[in-house]
């Protein structure tokens, strides 16, 4: 009889598709590799003890839906699994750290990581980090790198799969964000620690923004301005001028009595002779970091570079150099660089504790040791007062209690939870409050009318959306950005010392703040020439004020041009 001998059958596994391989890896990433993120997250929802359901059950599902969108461009077959492997390994040691140590991965951890020497980085290996390692981040890439898998046999036929792998998440992070855009702004702007626990965005975005600190802006040139700054002589009135410059923070035009709002958020400084409303200006972008250096910068909206703001002086140096005595007062979060190099208050909760009940203090601050403040000496100053306004979505904080007019309003953080009606009424709450305030700061000025020849404009950074279009809080790209998000308030009020000595035809001005159409752009030049000072920047057909002196005025009636074509003449 023949011998057979039995052989071993080593069975190959068939090809997967290398669909199924993206969608494994996106659920991998999403329920294992941020175990982190939604473990903070359900502990956030668990202390709001309220919320919904769905919103909750919809978090994991949102981070595949984003994983996919974001992993798709990656799977073309000589990439794929190269890409992933690398991309699996590091994210399973930024996991282990974030579990392990709570390392937040943003471009300051990456700097350390990166400058961490060789004894420091052993000493944070462990059996316990080899066998965490091993197990979440080895074990598959092994299986990543030894799966066969299968691919598109044409190029059009894989361009058309990935389109469709991309389409359809979209299509469902649209569903649920249409559903609960509401929660998730509202957890995110109250939790922003949680988009830098996001793995692998957080290291990747980390990672990114210090190569472009450490080795494309790092030797960029600091840039100082208007050099040739210095203050011309008032016509007249031998006054100096006291001007005070109020930038106020999320209001938007839409919820000011004074812009057309049909409730009484405007009740103090509609009492006020002469305060002038404009009716349509735009911001310079949709979040203060953006807005507040582009309003103080040479540049407009439509040529803003915000590296370039970062490493240049701003309308604050300006006036220094030209002699005006400046002062930066914050009770905001900071200046975002415009004030780094002139005299600064930051406002401080410890030292105002009447102000400052809820952690972060009330507006009123601001009117705080102004006299002192005030210079007695007979120079032009310039005062810069950053609000707190109204900052979300914590809107109740904003405001005390003897100016809750609207209720009932939502004393809450969590915004998702409050009804329409007590949004509107705690975010018109802050809109008053920010009225009171402007017209404390008129009616201070007043009182220095004696010695000084007194001006106030207000203008807000960037406005707020309260659910329209399913739309909440600020910062959208601006080229989406809603009406209600760069539609600002802006008010200017000055005494009549002041109009005289400039020359200032005040029913022009009023004309011109119900018909013409201003923005942040308008704001370097009208400083300029409300404190008379003399520079190169100067663009005498951005400022608001000069349009309307009694010179422009005259030529303009003399030669039958417009008052633009006056100022071009001038």
């Amino acid at each position: 009889m023949p011998r057979f001998r039995l052989l071993p059958q080593v069975t190959r596994l068939a090809p997967i598709d290398y669909r199924i391989v993206l969608v494994a890896l996106a659920a991998y990433f999403a329920l294992i590799l941020n175990t982190r993120l939604l473990g903070h997250f359900y502990d956030i929802l668990g202390g709001l003890g309220d919320y919904d359901l769905g919103f909750a059950i919809s978090a994991p599902f949102v981070l595949v839906f984003a994983s996919l969108v974001v992993f798709t461009p990656f799977s073309f077959k000589y990439l794929f699994k190269p890409f992933f492997i690398v991309l699996i390994l590091i994210s399973a040691l930024a996991h282990y750290g974030m579990a392990k140590y709570g390392i937040v991965f943003d471009r300051g951890m990456i700097e350390n990581v990166v400058e961490t020497n060789q004894t420091e980085a052993f000493s944070y290996f462990s059996l316990s980090a080899t066998l965490w390692f091993v197990v979440t981040g080895i074990v598959p890439a092994i299986v990543l790198l030894l799966v066969p898998v299968s691919y598109p046999k044409t190029v059009l036929h894989g361009i058309a799969q990935r389109f469709v792998m991309i389409a359809v998440p979209l299509v469902m992070l649209g569903g649920l964000a249409g559903l609960y855009f509401k929660d998730y702004a509202s957890v995110g702007r109250n939790n922003k620690v949680l988009g830098k626990e996001v793995i692998p965005s957080n290291y990747i975005t980390g990672t990114i923004q210090y190569v472009k600190r450490r080795y494309l802006y790092a030797d960029m040139p600091f840039h100082k301005i208007g050099e040739d700054a210095r203050l011309v002589k008032q016509s007249g009135d031998e006054k100096p001028t006291l001007m005070f410059l109020v930038i106020g923070e999320t209001a938007r035009a839409q919820s000011v009595a004074a812009n057309g709002y049909d409730r009484p958020t405007s009740p103090f400084t509609s009492k006020i002779d002469g305060l002038l409303a404009f009716q349509n200006v735009q911001s310079c972008g949709t979040a203060t970091a953006v807005s507040v250096p582009c309003m103080f910068s040479p540049m407009d909206h439509a040529n803003y570079d915000g590296e370039a703001a970062r490493h240049s002086e701003s309308l604050m140096d300006v006036l220094n150099r030209a002699g005006v005595k400046v002062l930066w007062k914050d009770n905001d979060e900071g200046c975002k660089g415009v004030c780094d190099r002139i005299p600064t208050i930051e406002i401080a909760a410890k030292d105002f504790p009447e102000d400052c009940a809820l952690g972060t203090c009330f507006d009123e601050v601001m009117l705080r040791n102004l006299d002192q403040e005030v210079s007695d000496k007979a120079q032009n100053q310039l005062i810069a007062f950053h609000l707190m306004g109204s900052h979300g979505p914590t809107y109740y904080k904003r405001y005390p209690d003897a100016q809750r007019a609207f209720g009932p309003d939502c004393p809450r953080s969590d915004i998702e939870n409050c009804t329409a009606e007590e949004l509107v009424n705690t975010y018109d709450n802050t809109i008053r409050y920010t009225d009171y305030v402007v017209a404390q700061l008129v009616e201070k000025l007043k009182t220095y009318q004696d010695r000084f020849n007194t001006v106030l404009l207000y203008v807000s950074d960037h406005g707020e959306s309260l659910g329209e279009g399913g739309l909440y809080l600020h910062g959208a790209p601006y080229v989406f950005a809603p009406d209600e998000q760069t539609h600002v308030p802006m008010m200017m009020w000055m005494s009549q010392g002041y109009q005289t000595a400039q020359e200032i035809e005040a029913d022009c001005l009023g004309a011109a703040a119900q018909n013409a159409a201003f923005s942040h752009d308008n704001l370097f030049s009208t400083v300029l020439g409300a404190m008379n000072v003399s520079t190169a920047l100067y663009q005498q057909q951005k400022d608001i004020l000069a349009t309307c002196s009694r010179p422009v005025i005259e030529t303009a009636l003399e030669t039958g041009s417009t008052t633009q074509d006056a100022l071009q003449r001038n």
